[in-house]
C-alpha cells in the first residue's frame, strides 16, 4: 500500500517564515507604489494601474477567464484606457501566442501608458512594467505565504464542496466574459454586423459539430482573414 511522502521542512508551516515572507511581500508592494505616488501622484495612471492591478489579484480567483471581464470593466469602461475593440485585440494575441491568457493584462498596461501619453514609447513601457509587477507581485506572496498551509490540508475532505462552488462561481463568471466581448464583435459601431456574426456560427460549428481542434480553427480563420484582407478591397471596387 502506497503511502504519503512526509512534507519537506521547507514546506512546513513556520510563523518565523510567515512573518518574514508577509513582511518582504508588503516592501515590495507598498516602496514601488509609494515611490510612483511621489513621482505622479495619487490620481496619475500609474499609480491607478498599480491600486487597480493589485486590486485584480488580490480580489479575483479562478485563471485569466475568471479575472478579465473585471480588467474590461476596470481598463475600459472605468478609465478608459483603452477602447473595447483594443481590449479585444489583446485577447485574441493573447489566445494566439504562447503562454498564459493572463499577460493580457501587461497588453493593457501598454495600450494604457500609449494612450494616456498620445504615443509615447517610454511611458509605455512604464507602464507595462507597473502592470506586470503589480499583477503577479501578489500571486507570488500568496505562493510563498500559503503553500506551507495548503500543504497541511491536503487530503482534508471538508474543503471539497467549497472547491466545487468555487468551479461553478468561475464557470458563470467565463460565460460572462464571452458576453462581454461579443458586444464589441457583433455591435462594433451600434449596428449588428451580419458578417461577424456568420463568422461567429461558422466558427462555432466547426468547433461543436466537426470537432475542429483550437489551433485547426485559428490556422483556418487566420488564411481567411489575410485572404479577405487581400481581395475585400479589389472585389469592392469592381462591383461599384
Amino acid at each position: 500500500m502506497a503511502t504519503t511522502p512526509p512534507t519537506p521542512a521547507h514546506a512546513r508551516f513556520s510563523r518565523r517564515g510567515l512573518a518574514v515572507t508577509l513582511l518582504a511581500w508588503g516592501l515590495a508592494l507598498l516602496v514601488p507604489l509609494a515611490l510612483l505616488t511621489a513621482a505622479t501622484g495619487w490620481e496619475g495612471t500609474p499609480a491607478l494601474m498599480a491600486r487597480f492591478f493589485t486590486r485584480v489579484a488580490l480580489l479575483s480567483f479562478g485563471g485569466a477567464y475568471a479575472v478579465l471581464p473585471y480588467v474590461v470593466q476596470g481598463a475600459v469602461e472605468q478609465f478608459g484606457w483603452l477602447s473595447p475593440a483594443q481590449m479585444l485585440d489583446g485577447l485574441a494575441l493573447g489566445e494566439t501566442t504562447p503562454g498564459p491568457l493572463i499577460m493580457v493584462v501587461a497588453f493593457v498596461g501598454f495600450m494604457g501608458g500609449w494612450n494616456g501619453s498620445q504615443g509615447s514609447w517610454p511611458a509605455a513601457v512604464a507602464a507595462t512594467l507597473v502592470t506586470v509587477w503589480f499583477s503577479f507581485l501578489p500571486s507570488f506572496g500568496f505562493i510563498l505565504a500559503g503553500a506551507p498551509l495548503v500543504e497541511a490540508s491536503r487530503g482534508d475532505l471538508r474543503l471539497g464542496p467549497p472547491l466545487t462552488a468555487i468551479t461553478a462561481a468561475v464557470v458563470g463568471v467565463i460565460a460572462s466574459l464571452a458576453v462581454v466581448f461579443a458586444g464589441p464583435v457583433l455591435w462594433p459601431a451600434g449596428q449588428f454586423a451580419l458578417p461577424a456574426a456568420v463568422v461567429l456560427g461558422l466558427a462555432l460549428g466547426a468547433l461543436l459539430g466537426l470537432r475542429w481542434g483550437v489551433l485547426q480553427l485559428i490556422g483556418v480563420a487566420a488564411a481567411a482573414g489575410a485572404l479577405a484582407a487581400r481581395v475585400g478591397p479589389w472585389l469592392a471596387a469592381l462591383l461599384r
